[in-house]
């Protein structure tokens, strides 16, 4: 294997007709750039550079063999001022998972706002309540509810203290009334939510600080958060979402919030990436102008 640090001083020797220039040029000792030489003549089965004490001069495969190391080198530094100009711009492109609530109901005109104001990204949004694997599926950044099993993740705020609400549709209400604590959902109709092939049936709330816990059930489940609201403003049961998720619906009385008396269980935002190298000058304006309109959104009556 041909390393990099070879091919260096041998181009510096060549140019400097010196193997001792090389050296003191990358701060290394004769011996070291020696070796260096050594190791590269062996790699390629071919004498490179005539040496004495008082001499050096390129023999004809060392000739040959000059232009090659020479654009072998040049290629790298060209790779490493591209890598490092596109960690200073904004721009490229950039593949983004969203759950299904957000991916359709919001991010869209989000997106847009931020491709205007940078023109030179490219997005690609995948929509999905399963949680994309970020280490084999093509995805930069996601965004996600609550933070990430895996600790080797990076998790960027973007709403920390968005919670779950309690809600169902104005007709379910007064078809079946409304629930006075969280034991009265025993005998209701709770519209459950598959996550990663796990049934969500225990619904946490909380009352003075302390934690109040009760196991529904209901004729319907999915694994598509999207479908479980449409279910809940179609008044087919009672929802256990995201208030990011609906609140839209309890603005315009599609849906109304049900024990308000009790806290809802924290269900925090987060932009999820592999790495914190890969907190990228395009992630983090895409992270600043999401926050911005979540905040906003939150906060419009």
């Amino acid at each position: 294997m041909i390393r990099l640090e070879d091919l260096a001083i041998f181009v510096c020797a060549a140019d400097n007709g010196s193997l001792s220039a090389a050296a003191r040029q990358h701060d290394v000792t004769p011996a070291v750039a020696s070796a260096a030489m050594k190791r590269l003549e062996g790699e390629l089965g071919a004498r490179l550079l005539a040496r004495s004490t008082r001499s050096l001069r390129l023999t004809p495969d060392g000739e040959r063999y000059l232009q090659h190391a020479r654009n072998v080198l040049a290629e790298v530094n060209a790779g490493r001022d591209a890598v490092a100009h596109g960690r200073r711009v904004i721009g490229g492109n950039l593949s983004l998972s969203a759950p299904s609530d957000f991916g359709r109901n919001l991010i869209g005109q989000w997106l847009d706002e931020f491709q205007a104001q940078h023109p030179a990204v490219s997005l690609q949004l995948h929509v999905s309540d399963r949680v994309a694997d970020m280490y084999r599926q093509p995805v930069d950044v996601a965004i996600r509810y609550s933070a990430p099993d895996d600790s080797s993740l990076v998790a960027l705020p973007l709403a920390p203290d968005n919670r779950r609400v309690l809600c169902a549709s104005p007709d379910y209400l007064a078809r079946h009334g409304r629930p006075r604590s969280p034991a009265d959902l025993r005998q209701h109709n709770c519209l459950r939510y598959v996550l990663s092939d796990t049934l969500h049936s225990q619904w946490n709330f909380f009352k003075d600080d302390e934690p109040v816990q009760v196991q529904v059930s209901g004729d319907r489940t999915c694994d598509d958060g999207e479908l479980v609201r449409r279910w809940a403003v179609n008044g087919r049961g009672i929802a256990y979402k995201s208030r990011l998720d609906v609140l839209a619906d309890l603005r315009n009385g599609r849906l109304e919030a049900l024990l308000e008396d009790y806290e809802g269980e924290p269900s925090p935002l987060h932009l999820v990436c592999t790495h914190r190298m890969c907190v990228s000058p395009t992630v983090r304006a895409l992270r600043e102008l999401l926050g911005e309109r979540i905040a906003r959104y939150l906060k419009d009556r």
